[in-house]
């Protein structure tokens, strides 16, 4: 049974604070508004309006510290509008680094929740292999995640994963238009990067 990206999100906080909570966070779209709700900021940086920059920001942070494990997790649209991204990653072969798909076959999930190109039939599991990954799975119910996902952290990289979510349902249409995205959301990036800095500096001091 898949799972919800709140419950899937909920997994990765319960397995970072079991393993010490130092493992960095990368996270974008659902995700990021995922772990708002579940409150976890701290060692925590989100990539919008980033749009497929999730996998080379965690990137540079792996290389930058490779003494910490960096989580990318990654939406299905994001990811296909960088798949170069995945050589770049594989090609660096950072050992503490684990990408997270969070596939739930939308763009812009719980809003307009438009179909993402290549739905049903992209096998990413396949194209991370091929890209040069360590190792890559596809999951798809929440009790697997919860069990599998402390082996996969503890794994040599890059690992792949994905994960099949269930989209949240569509708020947005003809009766209800959008409304504008806030400013906040094209200045949480570089706020949140100055935190994770002064995080990495308190938690190695």
């Amino acid at each position: 049974m898949p799972m919800t990206i709140t419950e899937a999100c909920g997994a990765i906080v319960a397995a970072r604070a079991a393993a010490g909570g130092e493992a960095i966070v990368v996270a974008t779209m659902s995700s990021m508004f995922a772990f708002d709700q579940l409150q976890m900021h701290e060692g925590r940086m989100g990539s919008v309006p980033l749009m497929g920059g999730a996998a080379g920001l965690g990137l540079g942070l792996a290389l930058a510290r490779p003494d910490r494990q960096v989580l990318v997790v990654d939406g299905d649209a994001s990811l296909l509008m960088a798949l170069g991204g995945l050589v770049t990653v594989s090609t660096q072969a950072p050992a503490k680094y684990l990408h997270i798909l969070a596939n739930n076959g939308t763009q812009f999930t719980g809003g307009s929740n438009l179909t993402v190109p290549g739905n049903q039939c992209v096998d990413f599991p396949a194209l991370a292999l091929a890209a040069g990954y360590k190792h890559a799975r596809r999951i798809d119910s929440l009790h697997d995640w919860i069990a599998q996902l402390p082996s996969l952290m503890a794994m040599v990289g890059p690992g792949f994963v994905e994960l099949t979510i269930t989209p949240a349902p569509a708020r947005f249409g003809p009766a209800m238009p959008q409304s504008e995205v806030p400013d906040r959301q094209f200045s949480r990036m570089g706020q949140e990067a100055e935190a994770l800095s002064a995080w990495l500096s308190t938690s190695t001091a």
